[in-house]
C-alpha cells in the first residue's frame, strides 16, 4: 500500500520544484509576476502535502478496520483459504483479500484500495448483501458471490462455479421446444385456384417449413387437419425470436397466381415440464396465434404469458358458414335450457356492443320465447340514442348491472357480447356469479380472456359483433328481428366499418341485406349517428389540434367534459379522413384515467401498439386505459412506440413467381 501511495507523491512534489525554479527566473523580469507564481507554488506544495497525509490516515485507518474485523487467527485462516475472499469497507474500498482472490479474481493485480464496483459491476454492494448468491463474471470466470456485515465492514466471498454454470446453461438451451404450425388460410387460396396451383402453393409452404425445422437444428412432421409438428431446441429458438421468426416473411412470399399471399400460424410452448405437457401448450398458442387473426407466432411461456410475434396482415374472410350453423344449434340448446338469459356488453357500450346484444335478446325473447334481458349502465354508455329509440318502440328491455344480479340463478345464461376480456365487461360482479357463459366477439384474441364459457365464439375475421349475432339469428329465427331489432345490429355493423369502408367482406354486405330484409331503415340508422352541437364542436376541437408523425394522427385532451369518450372515439375516426394519415390516436382523461382512442385504415395494426400500453382491440379499431399517468406522460410513452416501429406492416423481402 505505501509503495502505491508514494509513486504518485514525487511526481506532485517535483512539479511543484519546477514551479519554484520558474518563478525564480520571473523574478529577473517581473517582480509582481514572480510573487503570483511563488504563492500557486506554495499553495500546490501545501495541497500535496494534505493530501498525503489524508490518504495515509485512510490506509491507516483502513488497517485498524482490518485488523478489528478479522483476528490474527481469523486472517491467517482466511489467507490461505482456497475461496476468495475480500473484506470491503463501508465507502466499498477494498480493505484486505486473501491470496485466492489476487490469484483467481484480480489475476495478481493489487486491488487494496480500490473500490469493489469495479469488480462486481453491474452489480451493487446492497444487492449482494440482500440476495442470499450473486452471479457475478469477472473476465471469463463466472462466480456466485456471498455477502455478510462485519464490525465496520463487509466480507466478500466468491464462489467460482463456472463449470456448473455453463452445464446449466448447456442443459437450459438444449431441452426439447414443440412447435406447431398451421397454414391457415389453405382453404381461402384453394377456392379459386385450380387443384395443380394448390398443390405448388402447399407444397412450398410445407418446403419452406421444413427447410426452418432443420435451419432450427429439428425436424417437421404432417398432421391431420392441416398441422405441422417441429421439433427443435431453446438455443435455436432464442435465435429465432432475435430474427422475429423470418419464416413468416418466408412463406407470405408464396403466392398464388393471382398474387395472394399465404399465411403460417405457428404455436410454440417453453418451458414445459415435458413433451406431454409442451404439445398442449402448443395447441394453446397456436390456438392463441389464430384468434389473434394468424399470420403470427405465440409463445407460451413457464409462467404463462405469452409473447407474440408478427400479427401484422389483415385477417382473412371466412366463407364457409358452417361452423356459424352448428354454434347457432348450440346456442339454441343452452337458451331453452335456461329460465332467464342476460346479455351484456363492455363497458361504455357503443353501437355495435348494444346492436349484438338486442339481436341476441330477439333471438331469445322472440324466437325461443325465453325470458331475457339487456344488462347497460346508462350513465356510461355511449350508444344512448339507441336505447332510446329501441324503447320509443316499446322495446323495454334494458336493466342495470343492479338489477340484474337478483335475477341470477344457477340456470341462468349470460350471454356477453363485443368483448371478452373480463376485466372490460359492464359488470364484472355479474360475470363472476354467473355458472353458464357464452361470449360472441369479434377482437383478437388476448392473453386474459373469460374462460371455461360454455360457447366461445370468437371471429376476429368479422367486422363487428353485430355481424356476428346477425348471422345466428338467421339459423335460430329467421323472422325474430324485429324493424327495430334489425336497425340497431345495422348501426352496430355502420359503426365498426365506418360506413362499410373497413374491415368488410362478402359476409359483411349479406348480413347487411338480411338486416334490411328485415325492415331495418338506413334513414332511422343513419340518425342514431347524429350528435348533438356541444358533441360536434368538441369534436373538431380535437381534430383541429392534431399533429402527424409519419403517417399517423395523435392529438391529447387535457381536461375533462361531458360526453368525452364520444367526441375523442369520433375525432378519431374523423382524422383517418386526412389525406395521408394510416393511424390515429386520441389521448384524453376520463373517471381518473388516461384513455386512447386509436384508429386505422388496416394498413398498420394499432392492436399491437395498445396492447404494449395495457390495453387491447382489433387490428383497426382499438384503445387502453392508463392508470397512474399524466396525459403528457402518455403521449410521450405512445410517440416511444410509434417510433420503435410497433405496429408496423412487414416489409416485402420479395415475391415468388
Amino acid at each position: 500500500m505505501r509503495k502505491r501511495i508514494w509513486s504518485a507523491s514525487p511526481v506532485f512534489f517535483i512539479l511543484s520544484g519546477v514551479m519554484l525554479l520558474m518563478a525564480c527566473a520571473s523574478l529577473q523580469y517581473s517582480r509582481p509576476l514572480a510573487l503570483a507564481e511563488f504563492g500557486v507554488c506554495a499553495v500546490s506544495v501545501a495541497a500535496t502535502t494534505i493530501s498525503v497525509r489524508r490518504f495515509k490516515n485512510y490506509v491507516a485507518l483502513s488497517v485498524k478496520t482490518a485488523k478489528r474485523v478479522l483476528t490474527a487467527e481469523e486472517s491467517e485462516s482466511l489467507e490461505t483459504f482456497t475461496m476468495p475472499v475480500a473484506l470491503v469497507g463501508a465507502a466499498g474500498d477494498i480493505i484486505w483479500v486473501n491470496q485466492a482472490f489476487l490469484k483467481r479474481v484480480s489475476s495478481q493485480h493489487e486491488v487494496r484500495g480500490e473500490n469493489v464496483q469495479r469488480i462486481i459491476y453491474p452489480k451493487t454492494l446492497d444487492q449482494i448483501i440482500a440476495a442470499s448468491g450473486t452471479d457475478i463474471t469477472v473476465d471469463s470466470r463466472q462466480y456466485s458471490v456471498f455477502g455478510a456485515h462485519a464490525k465496520g465492514g463487509t466480507i466478500l466471498y466468491f464462489i467460482d462455479d463456472t463449470y456448473y454454470k455453463e452445464i446449466n446453461r448447456e442443459y437450459t438451451e438444449s431441452r426439447s421446444v414443440v412447435c406447431l404450425a398451421f397454414f391457415d388460410n389453405r382453404e381461402e387460396l384453394a377456392r379459386d385456384v385450380s387443384s395443380s396451383e394448390d398443390s405448388r402453393v402447399a407444397s412450398e409452404v410445407e418446403d419452406a417449413l421444413c427447410e426452418w425445422a432443420q435451419q432450427m437444428g429439428g425436424f417437421s412432421k404432417r398432421l391431420s387437419g392441416g398441422r405441422y409438428l417441429i421439433m427443435t431446441d431453446e438455443h435455436h429458438v432464442r435465435t429465432a425470436m432475435e430474427h422475429r421468426f423470418q419464416i413468416l416473411d418466408k412463406v407470405r412470399e408464396v403466392k398464388t397466381a393471382d398474387n395472394r399471399s399465404a399465411t403460417l400460424s405457428i404455436g410454440i410452448a417453453r418451458g414445459a415440464g415435458s413433451l406431454q405437457e409442451g404439445e398442449q401448450w402448443a395447441r394453446k398458442a397456436l390456438d392463441m396465434a389464430l384468434g389473434r387473426g394468424g399470420d403470427q407466432v405465440a409463445l407460451k411461456q413457464k409462467d404463462e404469458t405469452y409473447e407474440f410475434f408478427g400479427g401484422l396482415s389483415k385477417g382473412v374472410e371466412k366463407h364457409d358458414k358452417v361452423r356459424t350453423r352448428v354454434i347457432a344449434a348450440t346456442l339454441s340448446d343452452h337458451i331453452r335450457q335456461s329460465d332467464c338469459v342476460l346479455i351484456m356488453g363492455h363497458k361504455f357500450g357503443d353501437l355495435d356492443c348494444i346492436g349484438a346484444a338486442v339481436g341476441v335478446w330477439s333471438a331469445a325473447a322472440n324466437a325461443l320465447h325465453r325470458p331475457a334481458r339487456v344488462v347497460v349502465n346508462r350513465d356510461q354508455c355511449m350508444a344512448k340514442a339507441l336505447i332510446d329509440h329501441m324503447e320509443s318502440a316499446g322495446e323495454q328491455i334494458f336493466i342495470s348491472p343492479q338489477e340484474a344480479l337478483p335475477e341470477l340463478t344457477s340456470h341462468s345464461l349470460l350471454v356477453v357480447v363485443d368483448t371478452h376480456n373480463p376485466d372490460v365487461v359492464e359488470s364484472p360482479e355479474l360475470l363472476a356469479a354467473a355458472q353458464r357463459v357464452v361470449v360472441i366477439d369479434h377482437h383478437r384474441m388476448m392473453v386474459k380472456h373469460i374462460e371455461n364459457a360454455l360457447v366461445f365464439y370468437h371471429e376476429p375475421y368479422a367486422s363487428s359483433a353485430s355481424e356476428l349475432v346477425a348471422e345466428l339469428v338467421q339459423y335460430i329465427g329467421d323472422t325474430a328481428l324485429s324493424r327495430t331489432d334489425a336497425e340497431a345490429l345495422l348501426a352496430g355493423i355502420m359503426l365498426d366499418t365506418k360506413n362499410f369502408v373497413l374491415k368488410t367482406g362478402v359476409r359483411t354486405f349479406e348480413a347487411a341485406a338480411y338486416l334490411k330484409r328485415r325492415g331495418a331503415d338506413t334513414v332511422e340508422v343513419k340518425r342514431l349517428f347524429s350528435d348533438n352541437i356541444e358533441t360536434y364542436k368538441a369534436k373538431y376541437r380535437i381534430v383541429s389540434s392534431a399533429q402527424i408523425q409519419d403517417d399517423c394522427a395523435i392529438t391529447y385532451v387535457e381536461k375533462e367534459f361531458p360526453d368525452i369518450r364520444l367526441s375523442c372515439a369520433q375525432a378519431a375516426d374523423e382524422l383517418l379522413s386526412i389525406q395521408g394519415v394510416a393511424a390515429s390516436f386520441v389521448i384524453f382523461p376520463s373517471g381518473g384515467m388516461v384513455n386512447i382512442s386509436a384508429r386505422s385504415l388496416g394498413d398498420m395494426n394499432v392492436q399491437l401498439v395498445m396492447e404494449k400500453m395495457g390495453g387491447g382491440g382489433h387490428l383497426s379499431m382499438a384503445g387502453a386505459q392508463l392508470a397512474g399517468v399524466t396525459v403528457e406522460q402518455a403521449k410521450d410513452q405512445l410517440f416511444s412506440l410509434l417510433a420503435s416501429g410497433v405496429g408496423r406492416p412487414p416489409k416485402q423481402t420479395g415475391s415468388s413467381k
